[in-house]
């Protein structure tokens, strides 16, 4: 990029409106942007002239093939790539690409995770172009952004739920509009997600086993110098670091993803990348593209960028904070109080309906965000805890506080923070602080839903999002309409609300003791583990839910527990065996043989009549620290043999409270020797290693 010029470059890899508008005929051009404005059905005629102008588009762009792009439930993405060649009859080829082409692909459906769904020998799935979400060039092909589905019509993916929980919110939220007068021609959510990442050095990782095949440490000793300085947070960024910060803004810039700010993380090696806001279907498909070219732009620079919520122990992990809020097309955001909050009773209904479905539907929420990794962050002093709340502030609590009451409100906003030097300018403050320890807190004008994990793809979570708010949404509109007195009968049900679901709302400190006391007085849940909290999501109350707005069949809601339950028993499972294959292979050698060497030492010494007391008792504890290392391995290996596999959930809890536990137990010990053994001896980097040689 030359001079700096971002606008030159921004979206030029991207079949956008502009692009569009070039290409298409007048009349094409505005069915399609009627389409992605309004969710209207394309027609193939449509399609057909859309196809044409994207291939020719993409060839003069440097592509061959063109793949649709779908996200499964992996939490990654997928594609099949398929050149534009046709062959003629003089055996020659031209470049062909078709309206049915865009529209439809046919991808096998049975290696994807289905729960069930889809038997090994049923192999046909299909991809369905999604219009809303502009198509973009990688890697010299041509990428359609599409939904993924079984032959038999239910949804293998995370899109079309995602796509479907809009629709939904759309629909409850006009109805709850039309009572004030207001008659937007769309509603849609919004979410600008902040992702953190390590860099590790390429060379580094590629010799840890662990890192290789979990994607976290399952061994290490703290370093000497962790996180306690905090030097690193905000800190001057290393010049190569910078190098690659700079090189992926660009390749998300020409993809036309609004990547926005970037900085050191509290962790050493950690870092972000925050961008603008987007509606939540384009923002979720950015963050795919996002994490991908963060690992993909790693590699060009010699490093490995781990997306694990915690790759190493004893510092922070990663999170990716979902900064969600809903507007209408017409650029209202409904989730903005405005001047006076307390005279603004659309504003307060719908901050009401927010409150009761997390307070409703915690339990679902806490799911949404239930990965294994994501065990090892939640309440680790680094990110809020298990047990699900809602942070709303010091002024907005106030007013809400005082609304209960019966009180007259006071709402300060803009107050002036006077920084006591004559050559620095006042501060205007901002309504509200932030909480980093509440997993869901008000933040001016959204909600930042802190809980979610680094790796996780946030389409599961706005799924969950968009449709408990949805449900409340809908519940207000059918007890308001027919009111005579719109103004008064919001404000008392939204009162009422604030009553109902106090419980749900704390502004206090979320790591502290107290709140996990308190929370339980309050009959909150502190589902610690995925396999505590998966049950929920096919309870009957989610089955109504889900069903009940059009988001989920009864059946997808049951498979994709199963997925996810396979995947977080799959996750432990990889990790047990791993950590056996280092301790049988790697660390129990080397220990071994240091402890021989040493050994050696002290026998060569007695023979020349030298006593070595302090080396002979360096002998007796590592001999004692190897023993017990192979008792532990003998006992992990012991419950891996014993893991049973009947049912999911029962090979959960099994994993969670029996094999996880004896892993703690053999890292603990290993850890110890390796602050014991030699440098030399021990065989694979250590932790100041991987996170202070980037």
């Amino acid at each position: 990029m030359e001079n700096g010029n971002v606008s030159a470059i921004f979206g030029e890899k991207v079949f956008n409106l502009p692009t569009m508008k070039a290409r298409l005929p007048k009349d094409i051009y505005k069915s399609l942007v009627k389409t992605i404005n309004e969710g209207t059905k394309l027609d193939i005629s449509v399609a057909e002239v859309v196809a044409n102008a994207m291939k020719d588009w993409a060839i003069e762009n440097g592509c061959t093939h063109y793949t649709h792009w779908f996200q499964p439930m992996t939490g990654l993405t997928a594609e099949k790539h398929d050149s534009f060649i046709q062959p003629t009859e003089d055996r020659t080829v031209i470049m062909e690409f078709s309206g049915k082409e865009l529209v439809m692909g046919e991808p096998d459906a049975s290696s994807f995770p289905s729960g069930g769904l889809r038997a090994t020998f049923e192999a046909r799935g299909y991809t369905a172009w999604d219009p809303t979400s502009f198509a973009f060039i990688k890697d010299n092909s041509l990428y359609i952004p599409t939904s993924f589905m079984s032959y038999t019509g239910e949804v293998l993916d995370k899109k079309t739920p995602l796509l479907r929980s809009e629709a939904a919110i759309n629909k409850a939220a006009k109805r709850v509009l039309a009572l004030f007068g207001k008659t937007p021609a769309r509603v849609v959510s919004y979410v600008g997600p902040e992702q953190e990442y390590f860099l590790v050095d390429k060379n580094l990782r590629n010799k840890r086993k662990d890192l290789l095949l979990t994607g976290r440490t399952l061994f290490g000793a703290k370093p000497a110098k962790g996180q306690e300085m905090d030097d690193h947070y905000f800190g001057q960024i290393k010049e190569h670091i910078a190098a690659f910060m700079k090189e992926v803004d660009e390749e998300l810039w020409k993809l036309g993803v609004l990547a926005k700010t970037k900085h050191n993380e509290v962790a050493p090696a950690q870092h972000e990348i925050a961008p603008i806001f987007s509606t939540t279907n384009i923002s979720t498909d950015h963050n795919q593209l996002t994490m991908e070219i963060l690992k993909k732009v790693a590699d060009h620079h010699d490093l490995y960028c781990l997306l694990h919520e915690k790759p190493y122990e004893g510092i922070n992990g990663s999170g990716k904070h979902n900064n969600w809020s809903i507007g209408t097309s017409d650029g209202e955001l409904l989730l903005k109080p405005g001047r006076k909050p307390e005279q603004n009773v659309q504003f307060l209904l719908f901050l009401a309906a927010v409150i009761k479905a997390v307070d409703d539907y915690s339990d679902i929420l806490r799911v949404s965000v239930a990965t294994a990794g994501n065990d090892h962050r939640l309440g680790a002093n680094e990110a809020p805890p298990a047990i699900i709340s809602v942070y709303l502030g010091d002024q907005l609590a106030a007013v809400v506080e005082q609304l209960k009451n019966g009180e007259g409100v006071k709402y300060e906003e803009g107050r002036v923070i006077e920084t006591g030097v004559e050559s620095l300018p006042d501060i205007e403050r901002d309504s509200t602080d932030r909480n980093r320890t509440s997993p869901f807190a008000f933040t001016g004008n959204r909600f930042e839903f802190r809980a979610p994990g680094s790796r996780q793809s946030i389409g599961g979570i706005n799924i969950v999002l968009n449709t408990i708010v949805a449900e409340e949404l809908t519940e207000f509109a059918e007890i308001l309409e027919g009111s005579q007195n719109i103004q008064k009968d919001a404000l008392e049900l939204a009162i009422k609300t604030f009553k109902d679901h106090e419980r749900i709302i704390f502004n206090g400190n979320g790591y502290s003791d107290e709140w996990v006391e308190e929370a339980e007085r309050r009959g909150l849940l502190n589902l610690k583990t995925t396999p505590d909290a998966m049950p929920y999501f096919k309870s009957q109350k989610s089955i109504d839910l889900f069903v009940g707005q059009g988001v989920f069949s009864k059946v997808e809601v049951e498979t994709r527990t199963e997925i996810m339950m396979e995947e977080y028993n799959n996750t432990l499972h990889f990790e047990m065996l791993t950590m056996l294959e280092m301790a049988k292979q790697e660390i129990l050698p080397a220990c071994l043989k240091y402890t021989k060497f040493v050994t050696d030492d002290v026998l060569s010494k007695k023979s020349l009549g030298i006593d070595a007391p302090l080396e002979f008792s360096k002998v007796q504890k590592l001999t004692a620290l190897t023993e017990d290392m192979m008792s532990k391995i003998d006992d992990l290996q012991a419950k891996a043999d014993a893991v049973p596999t009947d049912d999911v959930f029962e090979t959960g809890h099994y994993y969670a409270y029996t094999v996880m536990p004896a892993m703690e137990s053999l890292r603990e010990v290993a850890d110890t020797l390796e602050t014991m053994v030699a440098k030399e001896y021990w065989p694979f980097p250590t932790y100041t290693e991987l996170l202070y040689l980037q």
